[in-house]
């Protein structure tokens, strides 16, 4: 979580310099290069069936292609200060998607938090639109489109979440993590090959690329095996509770890399924000 927080805030110069379309298939591309050998199944993998493939497509359509463009689009048009307040609603609508989907049952404690969760955006929402002061600030900037884009990027990963929890009772962590990202090349490669056909790679500096390498394995490689491997072991309720280091290391490389203010609006709903993490995640008492 602190990973996706991180790459959520830095992937805003890299929308600045790439297309979003183009910046998401050269992820999935470079991420690819790097674990062909994890698509192998091990001895223990019982072989997929089509219920667990059409998972594994909806893993990666919602939680790596959808999410990726709504994630990308959003960033380029607000700030990783308000994404971040934004990515604090993801326990809420687990929750709610949990008693959906799982029917588990909502208590008052966890309606608190979907409460908490609605209100920080909505401060968020009236909120003057914030600034970036980084250069990458495009005078075209929409601050709501841009939060009702990282809004759809929290519902996307709220499927990741339910369905992720599923898809490690049938596979390894990592022949997931390589699975979801073939599939998510796959999906964005016309857009990718249409906009590569028209981009000056020579324009993009050294340090982009750099950045952009790291975007890809942290994005489809290191915070996907993470998350499979912890969610075999960890109860999905109480992996919840590291969701919020999502938010906190995305304001925080927003305020401390991109050079980016936090107004008192955006603090109080920051605030507000974790609260309703806490309430939506803080482990029960046992009896």
């Amino acid at each position: 979580m602190s990973l996706v927080g991180g790459y959520v805030a830095l992937s805003k110069p890299l929308v600045a310099a790439f297309p979003v379309l183009l910046l998401a298939w050269l992820r999935f591309g470079i991420a690819a290069l790097a674990m062909p050998h994890w698509l192998k199944r091990t001895p223990d993998e019982p072989p997929m069936t089509a219920h667990t493939r059409w998972l594994v497509f909806l893993e990666s359509f919602l939680g790596n292609f959808l999410f990726s463009i709504c994630m990308l689009f959003g960033v380029s048009l607000t700030s990783a200060v308000s994404a971040g307040v934004i990515m604090a609603s993801i326990p809420a609508c687990v929750a709610v998607a949990s008693w959906l989907f799982l029917r588990e049952r909502i208590t008052v404690r966890i309606g608190l938090a979907i409460a908490c969760a609605a209100l920080g955006i909505g401060l968020l929402a009236l909120s003057p639109a914030h600034a970036s002061a980084t250069p990458s600030s495009s005078p075209a900037s929409m601050p709501w489109l841009g939060n009702l884009l990282v809004f759809c990027a929290v519902l996307c990963e709220t499927a990741y979440a339910v369905i992720g929890k599923s898809l490690t009772g049938r596979l390894g962590p990592k022949r997931i993590a390589s699975l979801i990202n073939l599939w998510g090349f796959a999906l964005s490669m016309p857009f990718g090959i249409w906009f590569a056909l028209q981009f000056d790679f020579t324009a993009v500096r050294l340090g982009t690329w750099a950045l952009l390498v790291a975007y890809a394995l942290a994005a489809s490689i290191w915070t996907v095996w993470l998350w499979m491997t912890g969610l075999r072991n960890v109860p999905a309720a109480q992996a919840g509770v590291f969701a919020v280091l999502l938010p906190v290391s995305a304001a925080l490389v927003g305020v401390l890399v991109l050079g980016e203010s936090l107004s008192s609006t955006q603090l109080l709903a920051f605030v507000i924000a974790l609260v309703g993490v806490v309430l939506a995640t803080w482990p029960g008492r046992r009896r």
